[in-house]
């Protein structure tokens, strides 16, 4: 997933110019249909206000993009909000930034800072993750070898998500890179403990949990 980041949680970021008001609100989306129906909820939302500008980001590496300037200049509101996102390696999100117009004419420069500044603000107020393609792996084990792995997980940063604590030890972990781990544990138990099939998985850390997820 190269160093892609998903929108995991949403937000609002609000920005003043020259007592124009812009309203940046940043959701996230799974496809082209689901960013289209937040566009025009939004709009619905601020029907009365100049300009609802949009730009949404789709992929695992971002490769699918679109943006709208909802009849500001050209290239002074979709693109300057798609460049914040694509330039923050943000993706499965889309961001509308709703302008009130204060009386004052921006210029072409003014309005691209400030479309941007909003977008900015709306990513930070809300949460990314960084997803990852991994494997979980069961590992069965004594009691003797459970400190071990567990002392070795600790050393090397993998993950243990669950143990089952029975006659053995139950120990599942995830790990991006199985086949080192599987080693590791071979190694420091002498191959006493069994490790079960692997099974592929797309994992991300939130508030220092893991959390799987389908794709």
């Amino acid at each position: 997933m190269d160093n892609w980041l998903t929108l995991y949680k949403g937000g609002i970021g609000e920005y003043e110019e020259k007592k124009s008001r812009f309203i940046a609100t940043l959701e996230p989306v799974s496809s082209e249909e689901a960013a289209t129906e937040f566009i025009a909820s939004i709009k619905k939302k601020y029907w009365d206000a100049r300009h609802n500008c949009s730009a949404f980001v789709l992929g695992e590496s971002g490769e699918k993009t679109r943006c709208s300037d909802d009849g500001e200049p050209s290239g002074t509101a979709g693109r300057p909000m798609l460049n914040v996102l694509t330039g923050e390696h943000i993706t499965n999100a889309c961001v509308v930034v709703t302008r009130y117009f204060g009386g004052t004419l921006l210029g072409t420069g003014g309005l691209v800072r400030a479309y941007s500044a909003a977008v900015k603000e709306a990513i930070a107020n809300s949460e990314v993750i960084r997803k990852q393609n991994g494997s979980i792996l069961k590992i069965d084990c004594d009691y003797n070898d459970h400190g071990k792995i567990v002392n070795m997980a600790a050393k090397n940063g993998y993950l243990i998500t669950d143990t089952d604590f029975g006659e053995a030890v139950t120990l599942t972990m995830v790990s991006d890179d199985v086949h080192k781990l599987i080693n590791e544990i071979t190694d420091i138990t002498s191959a006493r403990a069994a490790c079960h099939e692997p099974v592929p998985a797309v994992y991300a850390m939130i508030e220092g949990q893991v959390h799987f997820f389908d794709a």
